[in-house]
């Protein structure tokens, strides 16, 4: 026996006591099944090294505001349920009505408290007291059926809980898995000792997953349900660029270099800011690497989603100048108290700072968290109405939305007007940039 328990403990995660529970919880229902009483409390003691099983009766101590004497004729309440797990004897009610809300006494389940007290002195109400239960080895059908049903159930919550435990310790962290099964856009993944749900509007979009392949995906979710234990995945999350730079540069996980904030439209392109705790200590260079190798491993886990890295900055001006990059600003105005901000750009920087699609302002705006507005010095620009304001709320506008806000007569730059010359130039940019701060 103590093999077979050290082996589901190795096979399933279950500590042996809680398998020795199980198996106690199922001596005591087949016993109470052959040979116990109604509204009987029957507990089992299994020796661990002999094999012998204990069987005794537990009887709870009350008083007559807890139970009431039966009445003649009355059919016996149905107690059965208590054998296994008694719960806590509930105190006496009056209903509005004044019926009589004391539990029916069972001298099987109950023993008066005076009563109590010539056995053990000194209990309370609500003790247990225990009765010794003649040792019985011959079990018939049912009650062996039973006991196979209670430790099936008992093993199943007890693997449930070990399950629950463990990834509710680990946290939101990034797992690896196996792609078990696809159903309608959502990707099961088999993480071993459970199975996590990718689903549809946690994918980057436009991946495409094959069963049995390898996946990385981020843990941000752990629930319980009926069903089981649901495990959430992402790969789409924010926090999953923030998990795969701290696997990448040790100075981000051990907290030297900090991501203050993540800006992420999910398989297009990432901005973060970064600071640094260590004044010896480049923030931006950690993140990129020497020759970008740490930025290129975590862009060729996002399929080649771009990403810029700049430094975070408790000065409002240089923050959001920053974050507009790869373009280059002439000028900023920060209004502190409506968390707007005017940015001035060279005429061949207005499209560059707008981005495709207005993807480079959004972003920026998300980051920052300031509305922009931005206008070249000839007078074009974007966001320069009252109603056209990009504001970091808009960052979840539809691109169908945002197309046709970026081509009314407001903004003087429609989208179409950037040149595959000019998103070659953007491109060439962020490289740029990102070199330059690992040299420097």
């Amino acid at each position: 026996m103590k093999s077979a328990l050290e082996q589901l403990e190795d096979e399933r995660g279950i500590p042996k006591e809680k398998i020795l529970d199980a198996i106690e919880a199922a001596l005591a229902a087949a016993y109470k099944k052959d040979y116990g009483k109604k509204g009987q409390i029957v507990r089992a003691k299994l020796d661990f090294d002999t094999g012998k099983t204990d069987f005794v009766q537990v009887k709870i101590v009350v008083d007559d505001t807890m139970v009431r004497m039966p009445i003649e004729g009355e059919e016996e309440e149905e107690e059965s349920s208590r054998a296994v797990n008694p719960e806590p004897l509930p105190l006496p009610e009056q209903s509005e009505d004044g019926v009589d809300q004391r539990i029916r006494f069972n001298p099987e389940h109950h023993i008066m408290i005076e009563d109590a007290r010539l056995i053990k002195k000194g209990c309370e109400l609500g003790d247990e007291l225990i009765f010794a239960l003649e040792a019985k080895d011959d079990y018939g059908r049912i009650a062996a059926q039973t006991a196979k049903q209670v430790i099936i159930q008992k093993i199943r919550e007890a693997e449930k809980s070990s399950v629950l435990d463990e990834f509710a310790q680990r946290g939101e962290e990034i797992v690896t898995g196996v792609v078990q099964r696809i159903e309608r856009g959502n990707i099961f993944i088999d993480l071993g000792r459970a199975t996590g749900l990718l689903s549809y509007e946690d994918q980057i979009p436009g991946e495409r997953y094959r069963t049995g392949e390898r996946l990385r995906s981020y843990l941000y979710s752990v629930e319980e349900s009926p069903r089981g234990i649901n495990l959430r995945l992402s790969r789409a999350h924010p926090n999953f660029i923030r998990a795969l730079f701290a696997l990448e540069a040790p100075e981000v996980q051990n907290g030297v270099v900090e991501l203050k904030e993540i800006a992420r439209e999910a398989g297009s392109r990432t901005k973060i800011a970064v600071h640094s705790n260590d004044e010896h200590v480049d923030p931006v260079g950690s993140c990129v690497g020497q020759r970008g190798v740490r930025v290129a491993t975590v862009i060729s886990e996002l399929a080649g989603e771009k990403i810029d890295v700049i430094e975070w900055s408790a000065d409002a001006e240089k923050f959001i100048a920053d974050a507009l990059s790869p373009a280059k600003v002439r000028s900023v105005i920060v209004n502190q108290e409506e968390r707007q901000a005017t940015i001035e750009v060279p005429a061949d920087q207005l499209s560059l700072a707008i981005g495709r699609g207005g993807q480079n302002v959004r972003l920026a705006a998300k980051l920052t968290g300031y509305r922009i507005d931005i206008k070249s010095i000839d007078g074009e620009g974007f966001g320069t109405e009252e109603n056209t304001v990009l504001t970091p709320e808009m960052t979840e506008t539809p691109e169908e939305e945002v197309a046709e806000f970026i081509g009314s007569a407001s903004i003087g730059v429609p989208s179409e007007e950037v040149t595959e010359q000019e998103e070659v130039a953007e491109d060439n940019s962020v490289i740029e940039a990102n070199t330059n701060s690992e040299k420097e």
